[in-house]
């Protein structure tokens, strides 16, 4: 079988092209983080009930929801908390490798069996289910020096134009300003008042509900199909009001005298803040913080770049004074993190190159297996996209770890052409036919035998699990490439590249002399191995004793 590739170099060659198109293809695609996504999935359920403390939260909303959510597949647990500000969560925590999107699905279907008996209030304010995004990108502080914005204009400004602009970028799970500024009509009531025209806090909702909505009153002059009409009126209503004076007009009783009361008798109103829980500064001046987080198998440092280009696009339409500013980045630190295990990668491939070249003493056999690293290094990247792996620190330190093994096979083909040169004085072709029909079950064995090490670590369950399975199936796919690339571009390289110089005369040069003397000292070394060898092996009692003491000693310590 692996004949046919030495009879055939170009087919050799065009595997190994294969491998590192589709691996560059992969490196291009793979999603870059920093640790693979290691949480469990989790659903966050927003309720919101403006005026009710957190005891009516529980008993009015939260117990019937708990009941409802309870049991939802892949559910680990549920957290609930509620506030004396008229809001509450529930977090739906799932079992690891449950599918976020359909874990949303499913929740939601649960709360939509039981929202006609939730409040009234409630079910108009809405009951929010969001997957939870652990993957903090940045933040991005919005602040102006005008004394006339203060943080109300500012969340607002971003919530209008920054926000929708930034969730469109592809990659963005959320944006999220931090406290809720969002533009609200604030009636103070004045109990003094109220008490006085006898009038409570439900008429006064009441006649804001009933005066201040979105009407459709119809047309005028509408054909009826028995007479035509020339002329045909649309009327149009003003809709909900949005100044304090005009909610301020509102009538909340008309007297039987004739006096009408209205709402600015009763209350104090200004266009205010929906909640004031956080206040923001940026160098002592009011901002809003917005909060970025990242879909799950994007790429940070691409969406980073994505986000700033955007906000400096926008900036040009800024109001005077506004500026922003990144004040946390995830892409900085990764970039960091990836650049150091990428020259550790460097440095480990120069080193194995080094003592390859000292072994064996030639830069023709030395050339051949240093070229499989990098080949299956980079065809590791095509085996991580099918898997649905990233490249993060945990790959890239497989990575770094393999190419100490993946050089062993293509430096066991190598090791066998020579040693067939010189012992039966052929060329470089011939050896190495010879050499596949003789080690190419040992290269499959070998190959499989580093692989079985990794492969059952891939089936870890937990957070942990995650980890060793992106480092186990990485370093699978360098080891089982390595191998690829040891039965077929190995053997043509050597038939293509090596030379028999067995026992023929050589110019020397300085390198040859120091390798010399490597030699040298590795051969008395071995002997000395050797002689150490031939002692244990006439005292076997000695030898078990001494294994028997090792094997207790790892499973005590």
């Amino acid at each position: 079988m692996f004949q046919s590739f030495i009879k055939r170099p170009v087919l050799a060659i065009v595997v190994s092209l294969v491998i590192v198109f589709l691996g560059i293809m992969s490196i291009e695609t793979l999603p870059i983080s920093q640790f693979p996504e290691i949480a469990p999935p989790r659903v966050l359920v927003s309720i919101a009930y403006p005026g009710s403390s957190a005891d009516v939260l529980v008993k009015s909303t939260l117990i019937p929801l708990e009941r409802a959510i309870n049991g939802v597949q892949g559910m680990k647990y549920i957290v609930s908390d509620a506030t004396s500000a008229g809001e509450a969560t529930i977090q739906v925590i799932f079992e690891l490798g449950t599918d976020p999107n359909q874990a949303v699905v499913n929740v939601k279907n649960r709360i939509d069996q039981v929202m006609n008996r939730l409040p009234q209030l409630v079910q108009l304010e809405g009951v929010v289910v969001n997957r939870v995004q652990p993957s903090m990108l940045m933040y991005v502080n919005m602040y102006s020096t005008d004394k006339d914005a203060d943080e109300k204009f500012l969340y607002n400004y971003a919530n209008i134009n920054i926000i929708p602009e930034i969730q469109r970028i592809n990659g963005i799970a959320t944006a999220q300003i931090l406290g809720s500024r969002q533009y609200a009509m604030r009636i103070w009531l004045k109990p003094d008042r109220m008490r006085a025209y006898n009038v409570s806090s439900d008429e006064v909702m009441e006649a804001i509900d009933e005066q201040s909505i979105i009407g459709r009153p119809g047309r005028l002059g509408q054909a009826s199909g028995i007479a035509a009409q020339s002329l045909e009126y649309t009327l149009v209503y003003s809709g909900r009001f949005n100044t304090p004076e005009q909610y301020g007009e509102v009538i909340i009783r008309s007297n039987p005298d004739g006096e009408l009361l209205r709402l600015k008798d009763v209350a104090d109103i200004e266009l205010g803040s929906e909640f004031f829980d956080i206040y923001s500064n940026k160098d002592g001046y009011p901002s809003a913080a917005i909060v970025l987080k990242q879909n799950y198998g994007t790429n940070a440092s691409d969406v980073i770049a994505q986000v700033k280009e955007k906000m400096e696009e926008m900036k040009a339409d800024f109001p005077a004074g506004m500026a922003y500013e990144v004040n946390y980045d995830v892409s900085k630190f990764l970039d960091a993190s990836i650049e150091k295990v990428i020259h550790t990668l460097a440095e480990a491939f120069l080193l194995v190159a080094l003592v390859v070249f000292i072994f064996l003493g030639d830069w023709r056999s030395t050339l051949i297996p240093t070229l499989a690293v990098p080949i299956s290094l980079i065809g590791a990247f095509f085996v991580m996209k099918g898997f649905g792996l990233s490249i993060n620190l945990i790959t890239l330190f497989a990575l770094v770890l393999a190419i100490g093994i993946v050089v062993d096979n293509a430096i066991v083909v190598v090791e066998a052409v020579h040693v067939k040169m010189q012992e039966e004085n052929i060329d470089a072709y011939k050896a190495v036919r010879k050499v596949l029909g003789e080690i190419g079950g040992a290269i499959v064995a070998i190959t499989l035998m580093m692989t079985s090490v990794f492969i059952p670590v891939g089936f870890m369950s937990g957070p942990v699990g995650v980890f060793y399975r992106q480092f186990s199936i990485t370093m699978a796919a360098a080891i089982v490439l390595s191998g690829v690339v040891a039965l077929t571009l190995t053997p043509v390289l050597c038939a293509m590249i090596l030379k028999n110089t067995h026992g023929q005369p050589k110019r020397r040069t300085p390198i040859d002399f120091v390798i010399d003397g490597f030699n040298r000292w590795f051969e008395k070394l071995t002997g000395r191995y050797v002689r150490l060898l031939d002692r244990i092996v006439a005292r076997r009692l000695i030898t078990f004793v001494l294994l028997a003491i090792f094997a207790v000693g790892t499973v005590l310590i």
